[in-house]
C-alpha cells in the first residue's frame, strides 16, 4: 500500500512538473500568427488589434510603471511610435502586472504615468493576466514586433528594444529598429530574437 502511494504522488507530481514546465515555455515563437486581443486603454476605451486596418503591423510592448527597466526605455518607446506608428508601425504597450502583488500597476496608477510622461500610445490593461502567457511574455519591458501577412499578423522579433538598457546614449544596436526598418523594406529581420532585460512579470 505504501509503494502504491509512494507511486502515485510521484506521478501526481511529474504531471504538475511537466504541466507547469509547459505552461513557462508556451508562447509566440517566430513565424507564429499573434492573435487578437481586445483590452482597456488608460483613457477607459478597449483597444484592439483589429481597430487598426491601415497598420503594417505593431510593436507590442510589454511593460509597467515601476520597473527600473521599464522606466529607462520609456522616452525610448516613446520615439519609436513617433517614428514609426506613421509608417504602419504603432507601439501597442501592455501591462502585465498582477496590482495585487506589484504595488504601483494598478489602473489608475497607469493612467497617471501615461499622462504624466505623455505616452503617444496605447496602454492597456492585461486584466486578468490573459495576454502575456499567449505572447510568452517573461520580462518588461518585453518586444514582441507583429507584421501584417495576408490578414494575419505574424511574429517577426522578439526580444529586448536595443542592446543597452542603461544608457541610451550607449546604445550600439537598435534591435527593434532595425527589425522595423527591415520590414519597411520588404525584408525579414536579420536579427530575429535577443534577450529581454527587465523586471519579472508579477503574477
Amino acid at each position: 500500500m505504501k509503494i502504491l502511494k509512494a507511486s502515485f504522488i510521484l506521478i501526481v507530481f511529474t504531471l504538475i512538473t511537466a504541466f507547469g514546465l509547459k505552461n513557462t515555455s508556451e508562447g509566440y515563437k517566430i513565424g507564429d500568427k499573434a492573435t487578437n486581443f481586445k483590452l482597456k486603454n488608460v483613457d477607459g476605451k478597449m483597444v484592439s488589434l483589429a481597430n487598426y486596418e491601415s497598420a503594417k503591423g505593431f510593436i507590442v510592448i510589454f511593460t509597467c510603471n515601476h520597473c527600473p527597466y521599464s522606466i529607462a526605455y520609456e522616452d525610448r518607446i516613446i520615439a519609436l511610435d513617433k517614428k514609426y506608428k506613421t509608417k504602419g508601425y504603432p507601439v501597442i504597450a501592455i501591462n502585465p502586472n498582477n496590482p495585487e502583488i506589484s504595488k504601483g500597476d494598478d489602473f489608475a496608477s497607469m493612467q497617471k504615468r501615461a499622462k504624466d510622461k505623455g505616452f503617444t500610445f496605447p496602454y492597456l490593461f492585461d486584466d486578468g493576466q490573459k495576454i502575456y502567457p499567449q505572447y510568452g511574455a517573461t520580462r518588461t519591458p518585453h518586444v514582441f514586433l507583429l507584421n501584417k501577412e495576408n490578414g494575419a499578423l505574424i511574429v517577426e522579433y522578439i526580444g529586448a528594444i536595443d542592446n543597452n538598457s542603461q544608457d541610451a546614449t550607449a546604445v550600439t544596436d537598435k534591435y527593434v529598429e532595425n527589425a522595423v526598418d527591415a520590414l519597411l523594406s520588404g525584408k525579414k529581420p536579420a536579427l530575429k530574437t535577443t534577450k529581454a532585460i527587465g523586471c519579472s512579470i508579477k503574477v
